[in-house]
């Protein structure tokens, strides 16, 4: 049995469209590193490199389980087998709405 890691639609060109791709590893670092080697060009998309050390980028957000990984111990965070990782990119944005005496 391998983890499920569910692919956010914008990372899919990675993983020849697919929604899901199985993993392995005993932690998430292994993780990504197995998706690397099946699917490369993954790996720069999730992690970074800050002060010398990699971890995930700000504008992703990684749930091992339905837990977000930044409260369980980042890319140390333990997987197994039939665990499902899913991987979303955070959303921003929108617009200011302006009050009419602004206008003026």
């Amino acid at each position: 049995m391998a983890v499920e890691v569910r692919i956010p639609t914008i990372l899919r060109t990675y993983t020849s469209g697919e929604k899901a791709v199985a993993g392995e590893g005993a932690t998430l670092a292994e993780l990504i590193d197995h998706l690397e080697s099946n699917h490369p060009g993954i790996k720069e998309r999730l992690i970074e490199a800050r002060d010398g050390e990699s971890d995930l980028r700000r504008f992703v957000n990684v749930y091992v389980n339905d837990e977000d990984v930044r409260f369980t111990g980042g890319l140390g965070t333990s997987v197994d087998d039939g665990d499902q990782v899913v991987v979303l990119p955070a959303v921003a944005g929108g617009c200011r709405v302006l009050d009419v005496a602004d206008t003026f």
